[in-house]
């Protein structure tokens, strides 16, 4: 059996472990500084997605970013089980999953993460989400105008109620730590002023057209690790969820620019600007040679200060993953779910 001391069991052409840069939560764990994503929307199949964490912890990726709801989780199990038994250490790696909306009820939080632990085949989780702040509902694959008749807006007392399960989970030693998904600055108030045990981390929509500026700044202000998906802008993301505003970070011109100085795709400095930004991104592919250069980027030459600044520029607010299938009755639009006037919409 291989030594986990040497990583002699890392592909040739990887990445050492030992040299990902990490993130550290208040509770002083620390937090690989990029994940493999797992949600293959409509377009990968689960065994394909599987593959691809198999290939990814081959090359030296410890973070896996895992959800419920993308339905794949029991066939990303055995891959994760296949590379314990091969000497990787449980506790190199990072595994995070989320409670899908429909099992806020009491109880259902519990039976949730019991569900996913037997899926992934592990005995804790390092991160549990909540997917979305409130219980809203839609089926799999449904269109951008589909509603759930039962849909409501955030109500704080029924999200107390979600935490208060899974600060259990914690209690249990089930999980190791909880946070917050899709989540708005108002509503993270209300959960740091009431939560027992506070969030580590709080996943969120971040790329270069989608900074999140004052929402990245509140959550690190409060000792809270943001995570970002989308970090490429989402090219692969259903086309339900594509609208005609929606713009493309890797054709924009800076981010071409800084590409053709690196030699490499557009798509790698999103991923290199996101790192050094401070976030954790959680790229997704199931092509070996994108997620190997994803990682890569993470332990090579940075982005220099100005390209920083010229990134910085190109905010364009984009939010691509809007919503829209959650939203209740009464409510405007999708803005609605996003609190963007600093108020909780109900």
């Amino acid at each position: 059996m291989p030594n986990s001391n040497d990583h002699s069991f890392i592909a040739p052409d990887g990445v050492d472990p030992r040299q990902v840069p990490k993130r550290t939560l208040y509770t002083g764990a620390q937090i690989p500084a990029v994940g493999l994503g797992t949600f293959g929307s409509d377009r990968f199949s689960g065994e394909q997605i599987a593959a691809a964490v198999r290939g990814a912890i081959a090359v030296g990726y410890r973070h896996i970013d895992c959800a419920a709801v993308y339905g794949n989780e029991q066939l990303i199990g055995p891959a994760l089980r296949d590379a314990m038994q091969a000497g990787i250490p449980r506790e190199e790696l990072w595994i995070t999953s989320k409670v899908w909306n429909d099992m806020h009820g009491e109880g259902d939080v519990l039976l949730s993460c019991a569900r996913t632990l037997k899926d992934l085949k592990l005995e804790y989780l390092d991160l549990y989400l909540v997917h979305w702040p409130f219980p809203n509902y839609h089926a799999p694959g449904v269109s951008v105008d589909s509603r759930d008749p039962h849909a409501r807006p955030y109500i704080h007392e029924e999200f107390m109620e979600t935490w208060r399960q899974m600060e259990r989970l914690v209690d249990l030693g089930l999980v190791r730590h909880i946070g917050t998904s899709n989540m708005t600055i108002p509503k993270l108030k209300l959960l740091l002023r009431d939560a027992r045990i506070k969030p580590a981390c709080n996943e969120m929509e971040l790329h270069p057209h989608f900074q999140q500026p004052e929402f990245f700044k509140f959550v690190v202000d409060n000792g809270i690790v943001p995570i970002g998906f989308c970090p490429i802008g989402s090219p692969t993301r259903p086309d339900r969820d594509k609208t005609e505003t929606d713009t493309v970070d890797i054709q924009d011109p800076v981010i071409v620019k800084i590409a053709q100085r690196l030699g490499v795709h557009p798509a790698v400095v999103c991923v290199k600007w996101a790192a050094q930004r401070g976030q954790v991104p959680i790229p997704f592919s199931i092509h070996r040679q994108e997620y190997l250069v994803n990682l890569q980027c993470t332990v090579g030459d940075r982005l220099t200060e100005e390209e920083m600044r010229e990134i910085a520029a190109i905010d364009r607010n984009c939010r691509l993953i809007k919503g829209q299938v959650f939203l209740w009755e009464g409510a405007k639009d999708w803005q609605d779910l996003w609190d963007e006037d600093g108020v909780i919409a109900g």
